[in-house]
């Protein structure tokens, strides 16, 4: 029955997805803010169809966590489900940092390609981060928040790869606080289209961490900290004993990206 379920919701996004990015880029004249509005329409669309067709229900800790001011929001990446949710119930136009070459998938791509959010080309490094920083400081003072997954890809339940400082250091150059977020939506919405279990979503939202005074690596162990720790609380079944800091190493330079596999057995791949 799972299975039926997650075919009927796979094709109910698919049915709507080619429209509604269609409606999304033809309205390259109006305002970013309105071009936004109409994208998280479908977003919301996808998150209570999930709830209605799947069972993929949510909730949600530590709203009051959330500053009135810019943030720069750091979250565990699961699922799609969170790319979904998280422009669609949290309270500020966000601008995630997304590889250009996503602009090439049919529909979705260009609906994203119009919403002036922040995208870039992995091969150019230290270039690439600099635009970051450019569009990122923009995007701020005009009152987005940026979202940036630390772990850089999804990774399966009860899996860490390593947080890389992208967020931390953007953090740093423009005195930004961070929002750390812990979810366990790859219990319900693992890899694999049709794949979606009937149950419920935690999302925990940390308390904003000022970078002031500390430095891009002393940001992210801390958001690292957090998260991996919180992850523990909410998804105890999955991990084998407490949170133990991994040595980090310079990125700048580009390391080569280590990961770690943690009490569940399963690959990074997954």
């Amino acid at each position: 029955m799972s299975r039926l379920r997650a075919i009927l919701y796979l094709l109910v996004m698919t049915v709507t997805v080619a429209p509604w990015s269609f409606v999304v880029v033809a309205s390259w004249v109006t305002p970013p803010a309105t071009r936004y509005k109409l994208a998280v329409m479908w977003t919301r669309l996808a998150i209570r169809a999930a709830r209605a067709i799947c069972g993929v229900r949510w909730r949600v800790e530590g709203w009051e966590n959330l500053p009135n001011g810019p943030a720069i929001v750091l979250p565990k990446h699961q699922s799609t489900w969170e790319t979904f949710w998280l422009p669609s119930y949290l309270p500020r136009r966000l601008s995630f940092v997304y590889k250009r070459e996503l602009h090439w998938i049919p529909f979705f791509g260009w609906g994203i390609a119009s919403l002036g959010m922040i995208n870039i080309d992995r091969s150019r490094g230290q270039d690439a981060f600099e635009q970051v920083v450019r569009q990122g400081t923009e995007l701020l003072r005009d009152g987005w928040w940026i979202v940036i997954f630390p772990e850089g890809t999804r990774t399966p339940p009860g899996s860490t790869k390593r947080y890389k400082t992208g967020g931390a250091r953007l953090a740093v150059r423009t005195g930004t606080p961070v929002v750390p977020i812990a979810l366990d939506s790859g219990e319900c919405w693992p890899r694999g289209p049709l794949i979606k279990r009937p149950g419920e979503i935690t999302v925990s939202i940390g308390r904003p961490i000022d970078p002031a005074g500390k430095s891009a690596d002393e940001l992210a162990a801390l958001v690292e900290s957090w998260i991996e720790t919180e992850m523990r609380r909410l998804a105890p079944h999955r991990y084998s004993g407490p949170y133990v800091p991994a040595a980090r190493g310079n990125e700048r330079g580009g390391a080569n990206e280590s990961s770690r596999q943690e009490g569940s057995g399963r690959s990074l791949g997954a």
